[in-house]
C-alpha cells in the first residue's frame, strides 16, 4: 500500500465510524473505557470494533472494484446482508457487465 492509499483508507467510513475510531484513540485503545463512554457492554464494543475492522479490510480489498461492488461488500461487512446474497448480487452484476460489453 502506497502513502496515498494510507491517507484515503477512511474515506468510505461513515461519520459514526470515524467518531468511534476517534473515541477509541482518545480512550488509548481501551475497550473497557470505550464501553463505559458509550454506556454499553464490553462485548458490544468488541463486536462493533470487529465489524469496523472487517469494513476497513473490505475497503482495502475493494479499492479497485466498481462502486456497486464496494457498496455490496460494505453491506456484508456491516452485517446487513449475508454471504449468499452478496455472492448472488455480485454474480448478477458481473453478468450484466459482460452483457453490456
Amino acid at each position: 500500500m502506497g502513502n496515498g492509499d494510507n491517507r484515503r483508507w477512511h474515506e468510505d467510513l461513515t461519520d459514526e465510524d470515524l467518531a468511534f475510531v476517534k473515541r477509541l484513540v482518545l480512550a488509548s485503545g481501551s475497550l473497557k473505557e470505550l464501553a463505559k463512554a458509550y454506556g454499553v457492554s464490553y462485548p458490544t464494543i468488541r463486536l462493533r470494533l470487529d465489524r469496523l475492522i472487517a469494513k476497513i479490510e473490505v475497503l482495502d480489498e475493494q479499492r479497485d472494484a466498481s462502486e456497486f461492488e464496494k457498496r455490496l461488500a460494505l453491506l456484508y461487512a456491516e452485517g446487513k446482508i449475508g454471504m449468499d446474497a452478496l455472492n448472488s448480487l455480485l454474480a448478477a452484476h458481473r453478468q450484466d457487465k459482460e452483457t453490456d460489453q
